[in-house]
């Protein structure tokens, strides 16, 4: 079931790109970054509320917050990047070159939060940093 919200996660991640890149035209990077975080912000607020999530806020430890918070600082500065690299270059460019980032989360798991790295996990990171490397040059 894990990999049907992965793919839902991929295709909204492409359209995002899409959607990003035309609305980047003529516009501050940064300006555009807010004004989706608020977007993100309005409908992420609103699931949690509506489907009962918010009320658990409570129970949030002091490391819970201190990790969604780190969190939210890599997502707020990836969005920034991410952002002026859409303005910048080709979405079909930008776009694989970011999703590097499954290969340096794949590495990080391992480093950061002892996972095991499957054969099959490893060739396709290593797939992954091939073809970034392609598109790069």
């Amino acid at each position: 079931m894990w990999w049907i919200f992965a793919l839902l996660s991929a295709l909204f991640a492409a359209l995002t790109a899409i959607f990003a890149k035309i609305g980047v035209k003529d516009v501050d990077t940064d300006l555009a970054t807010a004004i989706r975080t608020v977007v993100i912000l309005v409908l992420s607020w609103g699931i949690a509320f509506f489907r009962g999530g918010a009320a658990t806020i409570g129970t949030l430890s002091k490391h819970n917050l201190l990790f969604l918070v780190l969190s939210g600082i890599a997502t707020g500065l990836s969005w920034i990047f991410y952002f002026k690299a859409l303005q910048l270059g080709k979405v079909s460019q930008v776009a694989p070159v970011d999703k590097l980032s499954v290969a340096l989360a794949i590495l990080f798991s391992i480093l950061f939060l002892g996972e095991t790295l499957e054969l099959k996990t490893a060739i396709g990171a290593v797939c992954i940093i091939i073809g970034t490397i392609i598109i790069i040059l």
